[in-house]
């Protein structure tokens, strides 16, 4: 975890570096530049870090998610029992087991540290799924809990939301200048209109990047729940999926960290948290036939 935020640090302090040269070649006041990148690195990490600590508490308000404390049935004994053994050999701390009502097939995982954790499913797929499915479910959110993903895109979204701040300050001080001829840098009403036209364009390209990443991070954690439950399973719960389908009714909060995310062409795609479902059942075959 520490290396991993060491490295997400550099590669911001790279982005605010960078962005203090460009500023300082388009001649912005350097007093002027400190602020601005002091108050894009605030804001851009600020609200993702928050909200990776208070991620647990968020998912549990959210979904209604209970947590099992004492199994009060076979099922609940075997969810906590089959997490316990996952956490185990992926060599990270027991998460905590909890169960939500939703009647689609979902599972997610969360929090801030690897070793205290969350992981729930949802009461549908308890009662649509067989054990081995649900075993490589539980499998591939162990997975993400052990991969750091909730971490690496907390991190990740601080460094986007920096980048997007500063470069929509910078450009948008440029068109102002060169729109309304003040090269003195007093800024109009215009150039409030410009930067936050700019946030919005530039936050979409973040959002494709972000999203780009949380593509591929759900291959990894297939391949996750494949090591920890059998690759055969991991497929044959991807098949139940593709299958069952249905629009994922989770939260924002964590939607990116269930199983499965929504459906969606062209464009729309570059949007989505998860790949098609085809495509990552596609994968785990052809690692098996390498």
């Amino acid at each position: 975890m520490l290396t991993r935020i060491g490295l997400f640090l550099l590669t911001n302090l790279a982005v605010l570096a960078l962005a203090g040269i460009v500023m300082s070649l388009l001649g912005v006041n350097s007093a002027s530049m400190a602020g601005l990148l002091v108050m894009a690195a605030i804001f851009g990490f600020g609200g993702s870090l928050i909200s990776l600590l208070m991620s647990k508490w968020m998912a549990k308000r959210a979904t209604g998610a209970m947590v099992i404390e004492t199994p009060r049935n076979d099922a609940e004994r075997w969810l906590v029992d089959t997490v316990r053994r996952q956490a185990q050999a992926a060599g990270i701390g027991m998460p905590e087991v909890a169960v939500y009502e939703a009647p689609e097939i979902n599972a997610f995982a969360t929090g801030a540290n690897r070793n205290n954790a969350l992981v729930a499913v949802s009461t549908g797929l308890l009662n649509q799924m067989t054990q081995d499915e649900a075993e490589a479910v539980l499998g591939h959110e162990v997975a993400h809990v052990a991969n750091g993903d909730m971490i690496t895109m907390a991190l990740l979204q601080g460094v986007l939301n920096t980048f997007v701040i500063v470069l929509a300050r910078v450009v948008g001080g440029v068109i102002d200048s060169y729109l309304s001829g003040n090269r003195e840098g007093g800024r109009g009403f215009a150039y409030y209109i410009i930067v936050f036209v700019l946030e919005m364009v530039f936050g979409l390209f973040a959002t494709m990047i972000a999203m780009w990443f949380s593509r591929r991070r759900e291959f990894r954690a297939d391949h996750g729940g494949a090591s920890l439950a059998g690759r055969q399973k991991m497929i044959a719960a991807l098949e139940r999926l593709a299958r069952n389908h249905s629009e994922s009714t989770l939260p924002t909060q964590v939607a990116a960290f269930g199983i499965t995310g929504g459906v969606s062409q062209g464009l729309r795609k570059l949007f989505l948290s998860h790949p098609p479902l085809e495509e990552r059942i596609a994968a785990l075959r052809q690692s098996t036939a390498a």
